[in-house]
């Protein structure tokens, strides 16, 4: 993961939805601060952190997201940049240069009293995490409500992956049973990974905020397909709608970080500059 104060290359907008208690408030704070906070208030509209993190080779390969080699249709996500210096020298090729990326974390809320607040701030978002949890089948029935609100609103290229948390209270694979009380699971992994291919998701993801299990792993999902997505072209990161701007856009390419709080209060002041948020 990235150090304190290190440079960014891009920064990228990512919102997280889904009903509310599926714990996206915890995903976005244990990712950010690197704590799991077990009662936090309902979020009132939108609550925003900030993370940076590697995209593109050599850490892509290290962690093996969304590893090029595996996915024939993108063999050139390595990027133009990289490839020059990958030449130089006489004896083995150079390793390409590690790019980094800012993420915007926008964590919306999911009550319906506040859906037409929190629908305002998926125009621009370039990523999404759909979350749920997968001790509450109510929750995943609601996702395809939230992802059809979700590509109403924001752009056609955006990256979505469904996000199933509290994974630690679903130690097995099936659907517990009435005297199973250390399995809660009422969503299975089968069943997540057919809705993602039914609504044309790209990924799911089983994480758990308490014990920190795969958060990491979720946001680098999305950011390295983001990448992938800047290095095809396939952004034009002058334009607001995009959703993703290169180090030019405010903040100067450095790393600095915003508090996770209420986007609605003293939203321009940030925090020192750390590794994670805050």
């Amino acid at each position: 993961m990235a150090q304190p104060g290190q440079p960014w290359d891009y920064i990228a907008k990512i919102v997280s939805l889904g009903d509310s208690g599926s714990g996206k408030s915890s995903l976005t704070i244990r990712l950010c601060e690197g704590r799991f906070v077990s009662h936090h208030d309902v979020t009132i509209g939108v609550e925003f952190g900030s993370r940076i993190v590697p995209v593109g080779p050599p850490a892509s390969l290290q962690y093996n997201i969304n590893n090029p080699v595996s996915q024939p249709s993108q063999p050139s996500t390595s990027g133009s940049n990289d490839a020059p210096a990958a030449k130089k020298g006489k004896g083995a090729p150079k390793e390409p240069q590690q790019r980094y990326m800012k993420l915007s974390l926008w964590d919306t809320a999911g009550q319906e009293t506040y859906k037409s607040i929190t629908r305002s701030y998926f125009r621009g978002a370039s990523g999404a995490l759909l979350v749920f949890d997968i001790t509450r089948r109510n929750t995943f029935n609601s996702v395809t409500s939230w992802l059809h609100d979700l590509r109403q609103i924001a752009e056609d290229d955006i990256v979505v992956i469904l996000v199933g948390n509290k994974s630690d209270l679903a130690p097995a694979s099936t659907i517990s049973s009435a005297d199973d009380k250390k399995n809660q699971r009422q969503v299975t992994r089968e069943e997540a990974e057919e809705w993602c291919k039914q609504n044309k998701v790209m990924q799911y993801v089983e994480t758990s905020a308490k014990s920190g299990e795969n958060v990491e792993r979720a946001f680098l999902e999305v950011a390295e397909r983001i990448w992938q997505n800047i290095e095809a072209g396939r952004y034009d990161l002058n334009d607001r709608r995009s959703g993703v701007k290169g180090p030019g856009a405010g903040g100067g390419g450095t790393g600095r970080s915003v508090n996770l709080r209420p986007a609605d209060k003293s939203a321009g002041k940030k925090a020192g500059i750390a590794g994670g948020c805050c």
